[in-house]
C-alpha cells in the first residue's frame, strides 16, 4: 500500500512537472532559437554548394583554342572537374532535402507552441493525475483512451523542441570546428575556380613535356584537389 502510495506520488509529481514546463516557454524558446540556427546552417551550406556547381559549369564551358602544328583545336579543360561537380550537386540535393526537413521542423514547432495546444496538454495531464486519487475516475472504461490521449499530446508537445535542443548540443559538441572549416575551405576553392575562370591567375606557362592544355589542366586539377569534397 505505501509502495502503491509512492507510485501515485511520484506520477502525479512527473505531471505538474510536465504541465508546468508545457506553460513555462524556456523549452519553446530554446528549441525555436537552435531551430532557427540549424535552419540558418543548413541554407548556408545549400548556398555554397550552389555557388560551387556555378563556378564549376564556366569553368566546364570554357573552351581553349589551340593551334597545334598550325591545326585549330578547341579543349575545355574544365571538365577534369566533372567528377568533383557531380558530387557537389548530389550534396546541395541533401542540402536542400535537409532545409526542406528544418523548415517542417520550424512548422511543428509553431504549432506546438500554440497556447491552446498547451491549454490541451495540461487539461489531459491534470485528468491523468487526477485517476490516481479519484476512484470514479480510476474505474472508467475510458481511462486508458485518456492516457493514449495524453500521451501522444505530451509527446507532440515536447518531442520538437526537444530535438531542435539535442541536435544543437550534439552539433556544438562534435561538428561546430569541423562546419567551420569546411565551409571556409568550399568558399577558398570557389574564389580560386572563379579566379581561374576569369583570368585573374597567372599563367601557368608550359615547360620541359608539358602543353599549355597539360598547364591549364594543371591549374583547374590544383583547384580539385583543393576542394577535398570527400573529407570537406
Amino acid at each position: 500500500m505505501k509502495n502503491k502510495s509512492i507510485k501515485k506520488i511520484l506520477v502525479t509529481g512527473l505531471f505538474a512537472v510536465l504541465a508546468v514546463t508545457s506553460m513555462a516557454g524556456w523549452l519553446d524558446s530554446k528549441g525555436s532559437e537552435y531551430t532557427e540556427a540549424t535552419f540558418k546552417r543548413a541554407l548556408i551550406a545549400f548556398g555554397i554548394a550552389k555557388g560551387l556547381n556555378g563556378v564549376i559549369l564556366v569553368a566546364q564551358g570554357t573552351e581553349l583554342a589551340l593551334q597545334p602544328a598550325g591545326v585549330g583545336v578547341n579543349f575545355t579543360p574544365g571538365q577534369i572537374l566533372d567528377p568533383v561537380n557531380d558530387m557537389i550537386e548530389q550534396f546541395s540535393w541533401i542540402m536542400l532535402a535537409s532545409t526542406a526537413s528544418v523548415g517542417v521542423q520550424r512548422i511543428l514547432l509553431t504549432i506546438s507552441q500554440w497556447p491552446w495546444f498547451s491549454y490541451s496538454v495540461i487539461v489531459l495531464l491534470l485528468l491523468a493525475a487526477s485517476s490516481y486519487w479519484y476512484k470514479p475516475l480510476a474505474d472508467s472504461p475510458w481511462r486508458a483512451l485518456l492516457f493514449k490521449t495524453m500521451l501522444v499530446f505530451v509527446f507532440l508537445r515536447f518531442s520538437v523542441p526537444l530535438i531542435a535542443i539535442g541536435s544543437e548540443m550534439t552539433y556544438q559538441q562534435f561538428l561546430a570546428q569541423q562546419y567551420s572549416e569546411s565551409t571556409q575551405q568550399l568558399e577558398q576553392a570557389t574564389n580560386k575556380i572563379t579566379e581561374i575562370n576569369n583570368g585573374d591567375n597567372q599563367p601557368i606557362l608550359p615547360g620541359k613535356g608539358r602543353s599549355v592544355l597539360e598547364a591549364v589542366k594543371e591549374m583547374y586539377g590544383n583547384a580539385a584537389a583543393a576542394l577535398d569534397i570527400g573529407a570537406q
